[in-house]
Formats: C-alpha cells, sequence, structure tokens
C-alpha cells in the first residue's frame, strides 16, 4: 500500500538543505503536518513525547519508508534520535539513503530487541548495513558473517531513544550511537550509486518514532 501525504513546499527548508556543508536541521514533526514526507507502506503522524517531537511510522507487514520530499543526499552526515521497542522481531528502525524507492536503497538499521540480549549471537546483530534489492541482510549474514552487522557497546536501553550519526563518505559509511568516539559499524558500501533520496525506514512488523534530525550534505 502506497499511503502518500501531500506535499507542501518549504521553501526555506528546501533552501537551506540545497546548501553544501552546512548542518541543516529538519523539523519532522512540522514535514509531518504540513505534508513534506512522502510514506511508502506505513502511516506517518506527528509525534509529540515531551521534549522531542518527530514522526511516528507505524507498525505493518513487510519494510516501510518515510521519504523527506525533495531532499537528496550524496555524502556528509546523518544525526537523529531513534525509538524502538523490546519486542523480538518486531523492531527494526532505521535511515535509508542513495534511494529510489522502497525496493532500492541502503539502509543503517538497528534491531532494539537485540541490544541488549545476553545472547551474544543475537547481541552481534543489533546494527546492519544492507542494500536493497541486492544485498539484503539474509544474503549478507549467509555471506559475510559478521561483516555487516555489529554490536553495539555500550548497548542503548531497547525502548528507549538513541542518538545515531552515520557519516558516508563514498564508499565507506560509519555508524556512531550515543555520542561513542569509536563507530559500531565501518562498512564499504555495496551501491555504486552516489546519490539518492533519504528516508526514515521500518522493516517488517515494526513501528518506530524518529525526531532530531540534522542533515550536513557534502555533495
Amino acid at each position: 500500500m502506497h499511503v502518500p501525504i501531500r506535499l507542501t513546499i518549504i521553501p526555506l527548508l528546501l533552501t537551506a538543505l540545497s546548501l553544501r556543508g552546512q548542518q541543516n536541521a529538519v523539523d519532522l514533526y512540522q514535514l509531518a503536518q504540513t505534508g513534506g514526507i512522502t510514506v511508502q507502506h506505513r502511516v506517518g503522524t506527528p509525534l509529540n513525547d515531551g521534549k522531542m517531537k518527530g514522526l511516528r511510522l507505524s507498525a505493518q507487514e513487510g519494510d516501510g519508508v518515510a521519504w523527506l520530499s525533495g531532499i537528496s543526499f550524496a555524502n556528509g552526515t546523518i544525526e537523529l534520535d531513534i525509538r524502538g521497542k523490546d519486542v523480538l522481531q518486531q523492531s527494526f528502525v532505521g535511515i535509508a539513503f542513495h534511494g529510489v524507492s522502497r525496493d532500492s536503497l541502503e539502509a543503517v538499521y538497528f534491531r532494539p530487541f537485540n541490544f541488549r540480549s545476553t545472547d551474544s549471537v543475537r547481541k552481534a546483530h543489533a546494527v546492519e548495513y544492507v542494500f536493497h534489492p541486492d544485498f539484503p541482510w539474509e544474503k549478507l549474514r549467509r555471506e559475510h558473517p559478521g561483516q555487516y552487522e555489529k554490536p553495539i557497546d555500550p548497548p542503548p536501553a531497547a525502548d528507549q531513544w538513541f542518538h545515531v550519526k552515520i557519516v558516508v563518505h563514498h564508499p565507506e559509511v560509519k555508524v556512531y550511537v550515543n555520542g561513542n568516539a569509536t563507530p559500531c559499524l565501518v562498512v564499504q558500501e555495496l551501491n555504486m550509486r552516489r546519490d539518492g533520496k533519504i528516508g526514515l525506514w521500518v522493516g517488517n512488523n515494526s513501528d518506530g518514532d524518529f525526531s532530531g534530525l540534522t542533515i550536513n550534505n557534502q555533495q
């Protein structure tokens, strides 16, 4: 199901995000209200959770993504706050970039239910890089075990907000969590496409909360 939110052009936002090398805040709460987001295979609603304002994506079978309308991303830094839940196999939350569609994108995503698992195998599957459709998680785990998914140390709480910083400098992607100076994941991109759409991503049967997005686009 494709659930579009009608686009309302926000000139100041789009102009700011067209400038290279600047850290630009994206007001997800405002965009969710005014239609600056196009949601595929989910329902997106404004989120107001105390100090955290942003976007909530509903749960549904299959993957879903909320694209930021009119914004392209190449190289640079993406930062945001994410909240999932501590429910096994029902919390896959992350960020998509270099996207073309829901089925063609790169993504870094998290499995909060694995963050503090006492099972060492599950704990090692806390953060993952994928490139759809050519390299989904099943193929990467089977052919490159332990290379594209890692644990997070120290691990966040599964049902609490955590801060994510993703640094993309083609062909390298680095992922940092909660201000840690050491990346929890470092991979070489599997996608040769250098730019594309950027969006908020949730996996099978997962909802997710997103806030505090900033983008430093260095095309």
